[in-house]
């Protein structure tokens, strides 16, 4: 497999996913701005996105995808397609309960995720309907992992990449055409999350039928309990849940802070991590979906090279990348939040406000993709217990450095405390690895770093020279100008870090020999 071809292909899907989110969130910022309401529908939106990063896409998919990879290196067809229709089966159950569970207790869960929302009534109701609209996204999400898992064992990247667009294409539509109509118009994002759930199971089903993997489900939960492999997927999840859970509680005990703080804070943390998100999907995810299965397949060859090559390959490629996102975040964040979402509702303290949280996330960037690229190191050799411990004192940590930040920050305290717990959680995984040798860095960082290094200290100035040349709120008045201006920085800034990095040295058949490898 040609892991730059792969790459691309994933990025370019993604690219596009984060292309229509960026478009969705410019519309919601124009249309809802940073209020009460706002905040109640991020917090809604959050609870089935919170269960659907622990159960489904996060544990489930550590458990699942090197159990895959060994029945299908292993066992042959057969086995590996009644392993795929016991997970499923077992898969819908957990799910079923769970979204008749939440609905059940959703004031309860609304009221423990954001106590501040209890002071407004209103938001609080609205949030409490919005969660109950949006809980069977959790059930949909789960069938999407599954899919997302199978077809990335059989190097069927594109399908899972693109899904995500259709739940943006849903906000869309939604707030064009929906939103307008209704008495309460912030309600038509929620029935817009439900519609993109169901859009994005239908995707799956004609490439799963395509391998032959399209899972059969049965109407006995304990058939699929009794098996196995589902059995050696829930072992391996158990742990799992605890590290990915670790992540998430702490995203939850944050969301609380923020819905404590000035109205709009959740609001402003979310806009911010809209922008966040750009790199951290199209590195992050894009090599960690690679990564994965890749890695898994080198284990069960017990090649333990190419293992140690593969993380080589993806840290540099992550550093070469995020390196420069992280300086354009922290450099460039009030031209990219007022250009972006400056317009209608969304007003000059909010483009203060959120650029104040992409600065923060900025700093930990680099951690927050570090993470997605090391981490499958350990779930690929099945040894989910590392990380859970790693991931529990990151979350005492990070817990610890909000009651500094966030009293001097807001809530810009908040995304700071968690870049900073990504970096040290990026930094024990990356002890782990090479305490265990499972991780052996290739020759020539030395001079890597240091040709990336002065790259940035180029582009970070650069940055903050041209930047500094616009007034980029009053340029409200004139959103093309803004826009023109806004692109010449980017491109004189790119221009500034990969100019220097060639002229050092630097050269890509460096990653493609590691690539080929």
């Amino acid at each position: 497999m040609n892991l730059h071809k792969t790459l691309a292909a994933i990025s370019g899907m993604t690219m596009l996913s984060r292309i229509t989110g960026l478009a969705r969130e410019i519309l919601f910022a124009r249309t809802f701005g940073a209020s009460a309401y706002t905040d109640a529908f991020n917090i809604a939106f959050r609870i089935p996105n919170l269960l659907r990063r622990l159960f489904a896409e996060g544990a489930f998919s550590q458990a699942f995808v090197p159990i895959l990879a060994e029945y299908k290196n292993r066992r042959g067809p057969e086995q590996t397609k009644h392993l795929v229709d016991h997970v499923a089966t077992a898969l819908m159950w957990v799910m079923l309960i769970t979204c008749v569970a939440g609905i059940i207790a959703t004031p309860l869960v609304v009221y423990f995720i954001a106590t501040g929302l209890q002071y407004d009534h209103d938001a609080f109701n609205a949030s409490v309907l919005m969660t109950r609209i949006m809980f069977p996204y959790i059930g949909f999400m789960a069938f999407v992992a599954l899919a997302g898992g199978i077809l990335n064992t059989w190097k069927e990247f594109k399908i899972p990449a693109v899904t995500s667009v259709l739940l943006n294409v849903a906000f869309i539509v939604a707030a064009l055409f929906v939103a307008p109509f209704m008495k309460q118009p912030i309600y038509a994002m929620a029935f817009a999350v439900l519609v993109g759930g169901i859009l994005q199971v239908a995707i799956q089903v004609p490439a799963l039928i395509k391998i032959g993997m399209l899972p059969r489900l049965y109407w006995n939960p304990l058939l699929g309990l009794r098996d196995e492999g589902v059995k050696r997927v829930l072992k391996k999840m158990g742990p799992a849940v605890f590290a990915v859970s670790a992540a998430q509680i702490s995203l939850m005990i944050n969301t609380n802070i923020a819905s404590r703080l000035e109205h709009g804070s959740v609001s402003w943390l979310s806009y911010a991590d809209r922008l966040m998100e750009f790199p951290t999907a199209l590195l992050g995810v894009a090599l960690g979906t690679i990564l994965l299965p890749s890695l898994s397949n080198a284990h069960a060859a017990e090649d333990m090279e190419e293992y140690s090559a593969l993380l080589d390959w993806g840290l540099r490629l992550t550093f070469m990348l995020a390196m420069p996102s992280a300086v354009g975040l922290a450099t460039l964040s009030e031209p990219l939040t007022a250009t972006l979402f400056h317009y209608g509702r969304f007003d000059a303290l909010s483009v203060t406000m959120v650029s104040h949280a992409l600065v923060a996330y900025g700093v930990g960037l680099i951690g927050l993709i570090v993470v997605k690229i090391l981490a499958p190191g350990f779930y690929a050799k099945q040894d989910i217990r590392t990380p859970v411990i790693i991931a529990v004192g990151v979350l005492i940590a990070t817990q610890l450095m909000n009651s500094v930040f966030v009293p001097l920050f807001a809530h810009a305290g908040l995304a700071l405390s968690i870049g900073l717990g990504a970096c040290l959680n990026a930094l024990c995984l990356f002890i782990g690895l090479r305490r265990r040798r499972i991780y052996v860095p290739r020759p020539g960082w030395g001079l890597f770093l240091v040709r990336l290094t002065g790259a940035l200290l180029v582009m970070a100035g650069v940055a903050l020279w041209s930047a500094g040349h616009f007034d980029w709120v009053a340029l409200r008045a004139h959103p093309l100008l803004r826009i023109g201006a806004l692109m010449l920085v980017l491109m004189v800034c790119a221009a500034a870090y990969f100019g220097p990095l060639f002229a050092m040295g630097f050269r890509l058949r460096e990653f493609k020999r590691i690539a080929r490898r």
